[in-house]
């Protein structure tokens, strides 16, 4: 499959000129050429036309460069670069909310004008988007999507199709874990080419040269082929779903929902996945290791992609978490009624899991690695549940999937005698010791807190987006072809 030729038509106009005035050519003149009339070519240049590639090559030969020359990626001379930035800072939005006439870059503009106009637009950009996100507002961010999530049973059909069509384009035979062909088909069908590199920079899961159409992943010894299955598409996802720089917090969580949604319906299609589902429903033998092992895919990939599926096309309702040994909750979606945890906002990322429920028992199981099955009383019900407790995070994590004690009866290890109560956040909590073990030990202890436990476990280090761009932008420098 042969990727199309991209290139920016305001940035090849401005190459087309350059090279026109070096040559010392009229329009008129280069129109003679290449059978084209001055005024096509005045369009032309100012980036309003986009010329056949035939076009380009009649150029490139009139201008006695190569095609590649004009084709390439960066305007050709300092003030053509400024001339072009003003351009389009004034297609932005924000700019164009400023009430302000259009600016044009006159060829009597010294070109500090210039500079200093687009330094003070970046600066009213980067304070237009809110930098600092309060531990309270990434929680009420999460909170707002988990309740989008449950209205929708966390499916979303947009976000299926373009999966699907984009499935579709690399002929995605329909069954089986998705191939490194597959993946290579897919980044070129949208216009990438993939790269391994031994030195992507530790703050970012991946780097996109979009002026070379490059994705970079970290090496195997770095990141396994299935991690690096899920971080390009990913990665793609955000094209795919056509995502533009996020304004604010939430829209950037939105995005993140939408592209790791995107990865999962890639590597575990809809139609595929439901037909697997439906069998095993009737068979009441729906497991999630199944799902893991069928499509090649994480224990919290398949975990999350039930979740997507089996309520909006079985009407079976369910809920995820995933903890830490602790219990603290980094993800979390239910619509069965499980009682979570919450704040004072209704957030769940961050609160810490009763000691009873099964997410927790996992780790104290005589095999905490093996597949844990439990049911728990609660205040809003009984719930049978699976664990899975993942060994290949730096720190533990426990992945749960469960459903009300009604819908057990189409679960594998339904039938576990595993069975405890849980009275939180009511009645006698696990969080409060029994009145006789405080009697022995109130105004006698002084527990001395690790930090991470107390301070950064209690928000999810996901919440906030740090990038080091002065990092990215050198390896950019250092792999650009």
């Amino acid at each position: 499959m042969t990727a199309p030729v991209v290139f920016d038509p305001l940035i090849l106009g401005r190459r087309i000129r350059h090279y026109r005035r070096m040559r010392d050519l009229t329009l008129d003149q280069l129109g003679s050429l290449v059978g084209k009339p001055a005024p096509y070519l005045s369009l032309l240049e100012n980036g309003k036309k986009e010329p056949r590639l035939g076009l380009v090559n009649d150029l490139a030969a009139a201008l006695e460069v190569g095609a590649g020359e004009l084709l390439a990626s960066e305007a050709p001379t300092h003030r053509d670069r400024l001339e072009v930035a003003l351009m389009r800072a004034q297609e932005d939005p924000l700019y164009q909310a400023l009430g302000l006439p259009y600016l044009k870059p006159a060829a009597s503009m010294p070109d500090l004008y210039l500079e200093h106009v687009l330094r003070l637009f970046d600066e009213l950009r980067g304070r237009s988007i809110p930098n600092i996100v309060t531990r309270e507002e990434a929680r009420i961010a999460n909170s707002e999507l988990r309740s989008d999530m449950r209205r929708r049973g966390n499916y979303f059909g947009e976000v299926e199709a373009v999966a699907g069509d984009a499935l579709a384009a690399i002929d995605y035979p329909g069954t089986g874990p998705i191939s490194q062909g597959d993946l290579q088909g897919l980044a070129e069908h949208l216009g990438f080419t993939v790269h391994r590199s031994r030195d992507v920079p530790s703050s970012v899961r991946s780097v996109t040269d979009l002026r070379h159409r490059r994705i970079y992943v970290a090496q195997r010894d770095t990141l396994t082929n299935r991690a690096a299955r899920s971080v390009l598409l990913q990665t793609l996802g955000h094209f795919a779903l056509g995502h533009e720089d996020p304004a604010d917090f939430t829209e950037f969580l939105r995005q993140r929902v939408a592209a790791n949604y995107f990865a999962g319906a890639i590597l575990m299609p809809e139609h595929a996945v439901v037909a697997h589902l439906r069998r095993a429903m009737d068979e009441r033998d729906i497991a999630i290791e199944d799902l893991k092992d069928l499509f090649y895919v994480s224990y919290e990939m398949a975990a999350h992609r039930f979740t997507n599926l089996i309520t909006e096309h079985v009407g079976l309702p369910v809920h995820f978490v995933r903890s830490d040994e602790q219990g603290i909750i980094w993800k979390a979606y239910e619509n069965n009624d499980v009682p979570f945890p919450r704040n004072s906002v209704g957030a769940v990322e961050g609160q810490r899991l009763c000691r009873e429920w099964g997410t927790r028992q996992a780790f104290h199981s005589p095999d905490k690695y093996a597949m844990h099955y439990q049911y728990t009383d609660t205040a809003g019900g009984t719930f049978w549940c699976g664990t899975h407790v993942d060994p290949t995070r730096e720190a533990l994590a426990a992945v749960t999937v469960g459903a009300r004690f009604e819908h057990a009866k189409y679960f594998r290890g339904r039938e576990t005698d595993r069975h405890s109560v849980s009275q939180c956040p009511e009645g006698p909590c696990c969080r409060r010791p029994d009145d006789e073990l405080a009697g022995r030990w109130d105004g006698w202890a002084y527990p001395s807190v690790r930090p991470d436990s107390h301070v950064l476990a209690a928000m999810p280090v996901e919440t906030i987006p740090g990038v080091d761009l002065t990092e990215v932008y050198e390896f950019l420098d250092r792999n650009a072809p």
